[in-house]
């Protein structure tokens, strides 16, 4: 490093590190999709979104290299087997995509508020556009196969409104409807754990571990309770449940995947899910939703515990980089 380069911050070391991570487990998943996929379409997008994964996984590293930064420890060829039948049909590779692009939206806007070396910022502007137009790309296709679900539809206000009664923030007795930005949250809640079902279902067919297989299932009776709790909302605003998409897991047994990589995968999944049910209950107002919300982030939370716990165990979990402990330095502990 040159003396006269900036020093990476706190904020940006921890911005690149899981980013590696993330798009590191990206690259792995998206070499098993694509070599399994037969739909041209959906080929193109997985392939889109493997160029994508694996030039942020060189550029990171390039950052680090130039900084004389361990690389963290990702994944490889050696944590999927390619010679065992596909776990997933075809359209499953579309909706990995679709809602991982979502998740990087979201995560890299983040960090990209939250750095400002020139080439860190750059970096993470890029990802953020690159996320967006491959969430763009992969909801179009969704609705040209006829698989994709728009949130329930709302008449538009004939004029601005305001209140001034405390009783809007009531979610108990009398209840006003949903808002707009209240149905947002629970179709999204739906959706995404929509998703986190087919995962675990594929998962459950595979997994041997007795331990991780119990960690899996415990994930999907979460995923579950969350649509049904959400469905009820909707259904009692009169607004519809949101129907189940297809079930797009083959019946194979064999496991493609190391349970490093499976376990970790929920291990970012859930960190995901934390961070969304917490703006859930920043944007919600009526005081049963907050309270919904509340014990689901609740929930997740000692979920992801307990998948931190089994990666420790089993000497997966990476330690982020931290600050030293400077009682250690003075001898006081």
């Amino acid at each position: 490093m040159g003396k006269d380069s900036i020093r990476l911050s706190s904020s940006e070391i921890g911005g690149l590190w899981s980013s590696y991570l993330q798009e590191n487990l990206t690259v792995c998943l998206l070499t098993y999709f694509l070599h399994h996929n037969q739909d041209e379409e959906i080929r193109g997008i997985l392939q889109h979104a493997y160029d994508l994964a694996v030039d942020h996984v060189e550029k990171i590293t390039a950052i680090f290299q130039k900084e004389d930064f361990p690389i963290p420890d990702g994944f490889s060829e050696k944590d999927i087997d390619l010679t065992i039948p596909p776990l997933f049909y075809d359209m499953f590779g579309l909706y990995f995509v679709f809602s991982l692009s979502r998740l990087s939206m979201i995560k890299m806007g983040f960090i990209t508020a939250n750095v400002a070396r020139q080439d860190v910022m750059e970096l993470f502007i890029e990802m953020t556009k690159e996320s967006t137009e491959l969430y763009q790309m992969s909801t179009t296709l969704m609705q040209k196969k006829g698989i994709y679900d728009r949130s329930p539809m709302i008449p538009y206000p004939k004029e601005v409104e305001y209140t001034k009664k405390l009783s809007y923030l009531s979610g108990f007795g009398k209840k006003r409807p949903l808002n707009a930005i209240e149905i947002t949250e629970i179709f999204y809640g739906i959706e995404r754990n929509y998703f986190s079902i087919l995962l675990c279902m594929g998962l459950l067919q595979v997994v041997k571990d007795k331990e991780i297989h119990h960690f899996i299932k415990e994930g999907k009776k979460i995923s579950e309770q969350q649509i049904r709790t959400y469905n009820e909302l909707l259904m009692r605003e009169e607004l519809l449940g949101n129907v189940s998409i297809r079930t797009e897991v083959t019946d194979l047994t064999d496991n493609p995947f190391s349970e490093r990589l499976i376990v970790t995968l929920f291990h970012l999944l859930n960190g995901v899910d934390i961070t969304l049910l917490g703006h859930a209950i920043s944007t919600s107002m009526r005081s049963d939703l907050m309270a919904c919300f509340e014990k689901f982030l609740m929930q997740i939370l000692a979920y992801s515990a307990k998948g931190v716990d089994l990666m420790m165990d089993r000497g997966w979990f990476q330690e982020p980089p931290h600050a030293p402990s400077r009682r250690k330095l003075e001898k006081l502990d």
